[in-house]
């Protein structure tokens, strides 16, 4: 097992839009392919939300992941030197379609939550596709033109989307900025950051946005299907 190693500054969720940062190699896991660096443009996996991959230092980065609030990146081929300052850099493409994932997520949410309350159980995406889970038992006749109209409604409407943080210590966790069945906010963590589509939707979340609603594009309900009493899934795809 690596020796303890400083958590990792995660730029990315003060400015989503950067791509490249140049860092310093503060950690090394041999065993694992892996290194940890004292700052970092890479979004680690977690809520349902996959990691960036790229490249540090030359090197591929297959994958990123948050054990404690310490970032450690996954590489091809030879590690960095324990100090060596390097660059690291997303695939930016590939990042920018995630980013207008997520965010089309978001609204689904929030127009779900305004509409019907119900709460999130279970979520996944990747590049412009994604799947939603929520507690409806059944879904409401006509449900997916209904909700792929009200969807892009709210992207035309270019809503703003602030990034903002809270002290959790201070100010607790309001059970309103959660939007999931089950508290998914990682214990470690002390300031929580939420994500506000402008008079729509505001949650606690840990994942990449866009500035406005417009840059998501259009939105497709692609399939509604059951996974069980109380639990109706819900897929769409992004032009």
């Amino acid at each position: 097992m690596p020796a303890a190693v400083p958590v990792t500054e995660q730029l990315q969720l003060e400015d989503a839009y950067l791509s490249c940062c140049e860092a310093r190699v503060v950690g090394l896991d041999p065993e694992q392919s892996r290194v940890a660096l004292d700052r970092s443009v890479f979004h680690a996996t977690g809520g349902g939300q996959p990691s960036d991959t790229g490249r540090l230092g030359g090197r591929r980065v297959l994958a990123a992941r948050d054990e404690g609030g310490v970032v450690w990146h996954e590489l091809e081929g030879e590690l960095p030197a324990l100090g060596a300052l390097v660059e690291a850099e997303i695939d930016w493409e590939r990042r920018y379609q995630l980013m207008r994932t997520h965010t089309a997520l978001h609204i689904l949410c929030g127009v779900i939550w305004n509409e019907y309350a119900k709460a999130v159980t279970g979520g996944n995406m990747e590049p412009l596709s994604a799947r939603m889970d929520f507690e409806f038992d059944p879904l409401p006749e006509g449900f997916g033109a209904r909700i792929e109209q009200r969807v892009n409604e709210e992207v035309a409407r270019d809503r703003q989307i602030v990034v903002a943080f809270l002290d959790k210590a201070a100010a607790g966790l309001d059970p309103a900025l959660l939007r999931t069945k089950q508290n998914l906010v990682p214990p470690h963590i002390t300031r929580v950051r939420t994500i506000d589509i402008v008079g729509l939707d505001k949650q606690a979340d840990g994942g990449t946005h866009v500035r406005s609603t417009s840059e998501v594009g259009r939105v497709r309900v692609v399939k509604t299907e059951s996974k069980g009493k109380g639990n109706k899934r819900i897929r769409i795809a992004l032009d």
